[in-house]
């Protein structure tokens, strides 16, 4: 039987890439040890199978050694104070993807004569945060009055990413790569990521992470777009970045939710803590995690208190978070974006764009399912 020439060097590398131990790779690969010893030869269907397992295009299996992966855009990301070693698949394959959607749109924005979105680099590290904050709720219409008609901040989150993309902005939030629900994308490796573009900004909320994450990344990554950064993100609400930028755009997301000045004088010191949180997350229509994290630079609460509400109710959040199916077309146009699928859908419609290409893009496999998708958006 013809064998593949793979060096062993590459076999470990697919699989540490894949972050999967040996031991359970051994369960499908019962001679993968002798072949990353050199002991043993894969054969062409092994190497191919083992590519799939391992989410590693098979080509790479044959170079003459492991390539050197970075992610294509600035890496904001922190283990401790330094940045991690190594991207993960799933996390390069949404990237590829975004910035291919982001770049059909770039054309498509162009044909279809769209004004560029004027506030896309329009400020700089070294403008005020406050200010900044200020002409961003101004421009996006997120201002406290408009949210003191929402039941929820769940329902401002909602309504918060609708006015993102009425804005210019392609907003795609998904917790899987494409549709593939058996990839999920982890939190603590991202939250989020910004593509600056004058013409087709977007941003990538992390759908994994708990929804009352999901408001401060939106916030954090709309801050890239203002100073046109682009980068991968893992900053928290709870965080303090090291990194300027990271800081820069942390302080502009909570001042964008919730003005301090506004907290310092609507807060009541004298009200018992759980039931002033709750108060105030109602009144600014945010998380309640925000609220404590305002709460601290108000200087309200003490770093004890501040991580001892923290860790309360992010538990509770957790344990109600349970998440269901939904409907599998409003989940298919908050993956891809509104904004981004009806223009691929109008112009695939009408000839422009080849099937193929847009269902590759909506990680579609059927006709059926894109004219269905189209119906959705429609009505």
């Amino acid at each position: 039987m013809l064998r593949a020439e793979v060096k062993p060097a590459l076999l470990r590398w697919a699989r540490d890439r894949a972050g999967l131990p040996l031991e359970v790779l051994t369960g499908r690969f019962a001679k993968l040890p002798e072949w990353e010893s050199g002991t043993a030869k894969p054969t062409l269907k092994q190497v191919e199978a083992l590519a799939r397992a391992t989410l590693t295009p098979v080509g790479y299996f044959f170079l003459r050694e492991p390539p050197v992966e970075k992610l294509p855009l600035p890496d904001f990301r922190t283990v401790g104070d330094q940045p991690p070693t190594r991207p993960s698949p799933n996390l390069l394959e949404t990237v590829y993807m975004c910035q291919e959607r982001q770049s059909w749109y770039r054309e498509f924005a162009i044909t279809a004569g769209v004004a560029p979105c004027a506030f896309v680099g329009s400020v700089t590290l070294h403008t005020n945060t406050v200010a900044v904050a200020e002409v961003m709720r101004e421009k996006l219409g997120f201002d406290l009055a408009a949210r003191s008609a929402y039941p929820t901040w769940t329902d401002a989150l909602r309504d918060f990413i609708a006015q993102t993309e009425a804005a210019g902005v392609m907003v795609m939030c998904s917790g899987v790569v494409l549709n593939n629900n058996n990839r999920s994308l982890d939190p603590d490796e991202f939250r989020g990521f910004a593509l600056s573009d004058p013409l087709a900004p977007l941003v990538f909320i992390n759908g994994a992470d708990t929804k009352a994450a999901q408001m401060f990344t939106l916030a954090h990554e709309l801050a890239h777009l203002w100073i046109g950064q682009s980068g991968v993100s893992d900053a928290t609400v709870r965080d303090l970045p090291s990194r300027e930028t990271e800081r820069w755009c942390n302080q502009v997301a909570a001042e964008l939710l919730v003005p301090l000045a506004v907290l310092r004088a609507e807060h009541q010191k004298q009200a018992p803590r759980d039931i002033e949180i709750a108060r105030l997350a109602k009144r600014f229509k945010v998380s309640s995690l925000v609220i404590i994290r305002r709460l601290r630079d108000a200087g309200f609460l003490s770093r004890p208190a501040f991580d001892e509400a923290f860790e309360s109710e992010m538990r509770r959040l957790l344990a109600r978070e349970k998440g269901s199916g939904g409907n599998f077309y409003l989940t298919q146009a908050a993956r891809t974006s509104k904004r981004f699928t009806r223009a691929l859908l109008a112009s695939t419609l009408e000839g422009q764009t080849l099937f193929r290409d847009a269902m590759r893009m909506l990680g579609i496999s059927k006709v059926e399912t894109l004219h269905k998708l189209g119906q959705s958006l429609a009505s």
